[in-house]
């Protein structure tokens, strides 16, 4: 999450209220078999999972793509239901809430609320620096003077403990919200060094059935284009280029592609705009990797023209069935919703939530809620200040929509 002109950065309703509205929406339509970034997948075929909601079990390795859906080595279809836990982006280097309670504490309360997975946001910077701010220090002894790789190693090996996976975020590049950086490379930070760094985890999380997938940046917007050609701007061929270097090294990761700002003149959130994929899909040298991931947000972070249509909120599926749902309803790659979420302190916002979970549970689709953290300034966080209570009224909507909980590690 950053901030840009269309939303700023990053008496609460009423239990019943939220129970209510999951159940407005509407029904999904289903499009013809397509392909995974551009030729058919060849992969497993639509094996069918064991919970009631076709998600699934999900062991380490294994996990591909095919037909809209991510399968596991049996077959079996597999839905990420997780949420953000953000910092190591920042120039704390280190996931937020580690100076109210320890490491361990935090992700036992990402494991009782039910999440299945964590996005772990990073900045390049974090790999090989270190700070002890934001941390307390008897608390958490065991991460003073660690870089942010090796805390982040911390954070993998507790969640594979706990059954949970992980998905790495390339969220800032320098340790500072991307208000300024709008594409994935910098004076500073090339896209040499972008591609270089995810190459560097690729190989250090090799073998780890913890870490799934790499989300390669975070909200590209501005500038970045899809599809135009040019090397300069074109987010789809970043996002190849930096796919096949991955994939080279560690093909048992999943690659997830984020959209953009805007579309032959069509605007969304930024890293929410997927229509260029139709016509221009990802296409991977390793087939069956492909994740396309929007980023979606209510009237509060920006009163954007489909909140004030006077169909609201019955306009909203048609608004993300154009801009990204239909990627996974045509089955042409599954989809990641990797950000979401609001304070629900608004009627607007409360339906907004409300009908993308009935669109999420409709389409069997998966994602990681923004976010844990409660110093998230627009959405607050699944825990309230004291870092341990969990939000209730958020619980309510998001827990019908969760995937059963994973096994540890085998």
């Amino acid at each position: 999450m950053t901030r840009f002109f269309h939303r700023v950065e990053h008496t609460v309703a009423t239990l019943g209220l939220a129970m209510a509205m999951l159940a407005c929406g509407a029904a999904p339509d289903h499009g013809s078999t397509g392909d995974d970034g551009g030729a058919l997948d060849g992969g497993s075929g639509g094996g069918s999972g064991s919970g009631s909601d076709g998600s699934g079990s999900m062991p380490g390795l294994g996990l591909h793509t095919s037909e809209g859906q991510i399968y596991d080595s049996n077959g079996d279809v597999v839905r990420l239901t997780g949420v953000n836990w953000f910092g190591l982006e920042t120039t704390d280097f280190k996931p937020h809430g580690l100076w109210m309670r320890t490491l361990d504490q935090l992700l036992d309360s990402v494991a009782t609320a039910g999440f299945n997975t964590i996005r772990l946001p990073y900045c390049n910077t974090a790999l090989t620096s270190s700070s002890n701010s934001a941390l307390d220090t008897n608390m958490n002894p065991d991460l003073v003077g660690k870089t942010g790789l090796e805390i982040m190693d911390k954070v993998v090996a507790g969640a594979g403990a706990r059954g949970i996976k992980v998905i790495l975020d390339r969220h800032t590049l320098h340790g500072e919200p991307n208000t300024n950086v709008t594409l994935w490379y910098d004076s500073q930070v090339s896209e040499q060094q972008w591609i270089a760094d995810w190459v560097m985890l690729a190989q250090h999380y090799q073998g780890n059935p913890t870490v799934i997938g790499f989300d390669l940046q975070n909200e590209p917007h501005g500038t970045a284009r899809w599809g135009n050609g040019d090397p300069a701007t074109d987010w789809q061929l970043a996002a190849q280029k930096a796919g096949d270097a991955i994939l080279a090294v560690n093909s048992d990761l999943l690659i997830i592609v984020e959209g953009v700002e805007q579309y032959d003149n069509q605007f969304y959130w930024w890293g929410g705009q997927l229509m260029g994929a139709a016509t221009h899909p990802v296409t991977l040298a390793v087939p069956n990797k492909l994740i396309y991931s929007p980023h979606d947000y209510p009237a509060s972070l920006f009163n954007q023209t489909w909140f004030t249509d006077p169909t609201y909120p019955a306009n909203l599926p048609a608004e993300w069935d154009a801009n990204w749902g239909y990627l996974a309803k045509g089955r042409t790659a599954p989809i990641v919703i990797g950000e979401f979420g609001s304070r629900l302190q608004t009627t607007s916002d409360m339906q907004w939530m409300s009908s993308l979970a009935h669109y999420i549970s409709t389409n069997a689709l998966s994602f990681t809620y923004w976010a844990l953290n409660p110093d998230s300034g627009d959405t607050g966080g699944i825990l309230g200040d004291d870092w341990t209570t969990i939000d209730q009224t958020k619980m309510a909507i998001l827990t019908p929509i969760l995937a059963p909980k994973l096994p540890a590690n085998n």
